[in-house]
C-alpha cells in the first residue's frame, strides 16, 4: 500500500464500511501535459513541417525595400477604392465603378432619389403636422405648404433657428427670397480656355471595360453601350444593379487588378509575391468575406491574407487603443467602439445614411432657390460631380457661417463649352449636413428597395453569434417599438426615474410621430422604470457645450407599429447620429464606459471634413449624456492625427499592421482557406 494512505478500519466482523476505493493522488507531472498546448501540435505547424519550412511569414527579399512594401493595403468603399502598398504615406484612391460594353444597352443603373421631395410621400409617413409659432418672432418658421417634405423642412429648420437663438446670431429676413432673384437672372460665363478641361472618354475607341476615373469619364454611357456599375454598396456587395455575386466578384477583380497595374506597376503575374491586409467592415457579412476572401486568395493568387475590421484599424491609424468609431461613408454610417485593441461586438451600429444623402439634399434644397444650373440631373456623373463639389465648398455645420453668401461653380459638360455659375444661398448650406441628426427626410423604404441578402449558408463549422444579426445597440434603439422585452438590469444610479428626468419640449418638435427613442438604460426597480425617456429641452443659462436645445425629439411610435414584429437592423438604421453614438456607448456597459467612449469619440470619413462637424456632434451628445449619466463631463470628439486624411485613416492603419511583426500570426495562406474554408479566419482573427 503506498505510502501515508492509512489502513481502512475494519469491524469485528470483518467487513468494510464500504467498498468503494479511494483514488490515488495524481501524478503532478500527468497535470503538466502540454499537449495541444503548443503551436507544434497544431495542423497548421504539421502542415508546414511537410513542406519543408516553418509557419508562413512574409518574407521580404534583398530587393523588396522598406518594410511593407510586398504587402497590399485594400479598403474597398461604395464611393472609392483605397489601395496601396503598407509602406506607402497615403494610398491610391480609385473610384470604385466599372463600366462594361453592353450589347444590348438597355440597363443602365439610375441614381435613386432617397430624398423625400416636395410632392412626395414616403411609404410609411404618418402625415406629421407643424404648428408654425405665433408670437412674430424673427426666429419663427413658416412651411411653405402642407406638403410633407416643407412640414419635415421646416421642423429641421426650427431645429437651426433655436441654436441661432442661443448663439445670439441674427437671421437674415427674406433670406430665401433673395437668393431666388439673384438666381433665377444669373446668367452662366462661357469659359473658352479651361486649364482643367475633362478630357472624354471615345466610346467607339475603347475597351470593353473601363475603370475608375476613365468609367467616369464616359459623357453618354447609355448612347455608348456602356452599362455604369459601382460594385460595393454600404457594406456589402451591390445586389441591387447585378443580378448574381459572381458578376459583382468580376468587376471587382478587374478594379484591383487595374488600380496595381497603372498605379504600381504590379502585374497579375506578380500576385503571389504579394501578401494583402484587407479591411472589412464592423458590422459585415460573412458571405461577404467568404466571397471577398476567396476571390483575393483563389481567383487573384495573392500570397497570403489578413482581415482587419475597419474600426480598429482606424484606432491603429489614429494611435489610440480606446474609442468610440464613428465612419460616415457615402452610403452607410457605422458606429463600433474599440476597448484595447478588440471592438465590442453588441456596440456595433450601421445608419443607413451618409454623404450621399447630404449631396442629394443640397440639390433639393438648391433646387427650391431656383438653382442657376437648371438642367442639372444627379444621374449624370459629371452633374454628380458639380454637387460633390458644391457640398465639399459650401456645407458646414457652423451656425456662425449661415449668411447670405455668392459663390461659383464650373460645369464641365460633355460636348459642351465650359461654364461658370454664380449663386447665391442662405441656411441651405447648413439644413443639408444637418438631416444626419434630423433623418425625417431621409426616405428608407426606398433606399432599401432591391437589395437582395446574399447566401446565409456560411457555417463552415462556426457557430452563429447573435451579434451576427443584431446587436445590444440595435435592442437598445429600438426597444420602444418592443413592449416587454428586457435587457440586463443596470445599476440602481444608471438613472433616475423617468419622470424626473422628463422635459418639456417645443410645439414643433411634439408633432412628429416617426421620431426616434433613446431609451432609458433599465434599472433593478422594476419594470416600471422600462419606458422610453425624453429628453429635448434645457434651460439657456448652461454653456453653449451643454446646448439641450438639440437634443432629437425622443418619442415612442403609435402602439400599432409598436405591436407588430419589427426588423430590428431596419428600424435601427434610422436613428439620428447623435442618438446612435449614445446608445452604442450605452450597450457597452454602465456608466463608466457611456463616459469613457463618449469621451473619446473618433469621427472618420469624408464628412467628417464639414467645418463644425466636432461642434455639432459635442453640443448634441451633452445635451442627451448630461441628464442620463451621472457625472458626465464633457463629451469630446478626437481630431485625426496632424496632416491625416479622416478618409483614409482605416487604410493607414490597416498599412500599420501590415509593417507589424505580430502580423505574422494572422496570415491565411491560399491552402490554408483550400483545407480550413472560414475557419481559417475564425483561428487566426478575432471578430468571427
Amino acid at each position: 500500500m503506498p505510502r501515508g494512505i492509512p489502513n481502512a478500519k475494519r469491524d469485528d466482523t470483518g467487513f468494510k464500511y464500504t467498498t468503494f476505493h479511494v483514488p490515488l493522488i495524481p501524478n503532478p507531472k500527468h497535470i503538466s501535459s502540454t499537449y495541444l498546448k503548443s503551436e507544434t501540435h497544431s495542423l497548421w505547424y504539421r502542415k508546414s513541417q511537410a513542406k519543408g519550412k516553418g509557419p508562413e511569414t512574409v518574407e521580404e527579399g534583398p530587393s523588396s525595400g522598406r518594410r511593407g512594401s510586398q504587402v497590399i493595403v485594400i479598403h474597398p468603399g461604395s464611393r472609392f477604392l483605397h489601395i496601396g502598398r503598407a509602406s506607402d504615406v497615403s494610398p491610391f484612391i480609385v473610384p470604385s465603378v466599372v463600366a462594361r460594353k453592353d450589347t444590348s444597352a438597355s440597363f443602365q443603373p439610375s441614381r435613386r432619389n432617397c430624398i423625400i421631395r416636395p410632392g412626395e410621400k414616403s411609404e410609411r409617413d404618418t402625415g406629421a403636422t407643424f404648428e408654425p409659432p405665433q408670437n412674430g418672432d424673427e426666429y419663427d418658421v413658416v412651411p411653405a405648404s402642407n406638403d410633407s417634405f416643407d412640414t419635415k423642412l421646416a421642423i429641421i429648420t426650427v431645429s437651426l433657428r433655436d441654436r441661432m437663438r442661443f448663439y445670439k446670431l441674427r437671421v437674415t429676413p427674406n433670406a430665401a427670397a433673395i437668393a431666388s432673384t439673384f438666381n433665377e437672372q444669373f446668367n452662366p460665363e462661357i469659359i473658352t480656355s479651361d486649364p482643367k478641361e475633362i478630357d472624354r472618354q471615345d466610346p467607339r475607341a475603347q475597351d470593353a471595360v473601363l475603370t475608375g476615373d476613365a468609367a467616369l469619364r464616359i459623357g453618354d454611357p447609355i448612347s455608348s453601350g456602356y452599362a455604369v456599375r459601382w460594385p460595393i454598396y454600404g457594406s456589402n456587395f451591390n445586389t441591387r444593379d447585378y443580378n448574381s455575386v459572381q458578376l459583382v466578384l468580376s468587376d471587382l477583380e478587374v478594379l484591383i487588378e487595374d488600380a496595381l497595374r497603372e498605379r504600381f506597376g504590379i502585374t497579375r503575374e506578380s500576385f503571389k509575391n504579394y501578401s494583402v491586409v484587407f479591411v472589412i467592415p464592423d458590422f459585415y457579412d460573412r458571405a461577404y468575406v467568404r466571397e471577398f476572401t476567396n476571390l483575393l486568395l483563389v481567383t487573384m493568387g495573392f500570397k497570403q491574407l489578413c482581415a482587419q475590421q475597419e474600426s480598429l484599424a482606424a484606432t491603429y491609424g489614429a494611435g489610440i487603443s480606446n474609442a468610440c468609431v464613428v465612419d460616415i461613408g457615402s452610403k452607410v454610417t457605422t458606429i463600433a467602439c474599440v476597448d484595447e485593441g478588440l471592438i465590442l461586438p453588441e456596440t456595433r451600429l450601421s445608419l443607413n445614411m451618409g454623404g450621399d444623402d447630404i449631396t442629394e439634399f443640397l440639390y433639393v434644397l438648391l433646387q427650391r432657390i431656383k438653382f442657376p444650373y437648371r438642367t442639372a440631373d444627379l444621374s449624370r456623373s459629371y452633374d454628380w460631380a458639380v454637387m460633390e463639389d458644391l457640398k465639399s465648398r459650401l456645407c458646414t455645420l457652423a451656425e456662425s457661417d449661415v449668411a447670405l453668401n455668392l459663390y461659383d461653380f464650373i460645369v464641365r459638360r460633355p460636348d459642351a463649352p465650359t461654364e461658370k455659375y454664380g449663386l447665391r444661398a442662405y441656411d441651405e448650406v447648413i439644413l443639408a449636413p444637418m438631416c444626419l441628426f434630423e433623418p425625417r427626410v431621409i426616405d428608407f423604404d426606398r433606399k432599401c428597395k432591391g437589395l437582395r441578402p446574399l447566401s446565409s449558408d456560411v457555417t463552415e463549422e462556426i457557430i452563429a453569434h447573435q451579434t451576427d444579426a443584431k446587436t445590444k445597440a440595435m435592442i437598445i434603439s429600438t426597444q420602444h417599438l418592443m413592449p416587454g422585452v428586457v435587457l440586463e438590469p443596470q445599476p440602481v444610479s444608471a438613472l433616475p426615474p423617468p419622470e424626473e428626468t422628463t422635459m418639456q419640449s417645443p410645439p414643433p418638435k411634439e408633432t412628429d410621430p416617426n421620431a426616434m427613442a433613446v431609451d432609458a438604460p433599465e434599472t433593478s426597480r422594476g419594470p416600471q422604470n422600462q419606458g422610453p425617456i425624453e429628453v429635448i429641452d434645457v434651460d439657456e443659462e448652461r454653456p453653449p457645450t451643454l446646448d439641450f436645445s438639440q437634443a432629437p425629439p425622443l418619442r415612442p411610435l403609435p402602439v400599432e407599429v409598436s405591436q407588430r414584429e419589427i426588423d430590428i437592423p431596419y428600424e435601427a438604421s434610422k436613428l439620428p447620429l447623435d442618438v446612435a453614438i449614445f446608445n452604442s456607448a450605452r450597450a457597452a456597459g454602465g456608466d463608466d464606459k457611456i463616459r469613457k467612449y463618449l469621451q473619446a469619440v473618433l469621427v472618420i470619413g469624408g464628412t467628417g471634413l464639414i467645418p463644425g462637424m466636432a461642434h455639432a456632434l459635442e453640443s448634441r451628445l451633452q445635451a442627451i449624456a448630461t441628464p442620463l449619466v451621472p457625472n458626465m463631463e464633457k463629451v469630446q470628439i478626437i481630431p485625426p492625427p496632424k496632416d491625416v486624411d479622416p478618409r483614409v485613416l482605416s487604410w493607414k492603419g490597416a498599412s500599420v499592421l501590415g509593417k507589424m511583426e505580430s502580423v505574422s500570426e494572422l496570415w491565411i495562406s491560399p491552402s490554408d482557406w483550400d483545407l480550413f474554408g472560414m475557419r481559417a479566419l475564425k483561428e487566426r482573427c478575432y471578430y468571427l
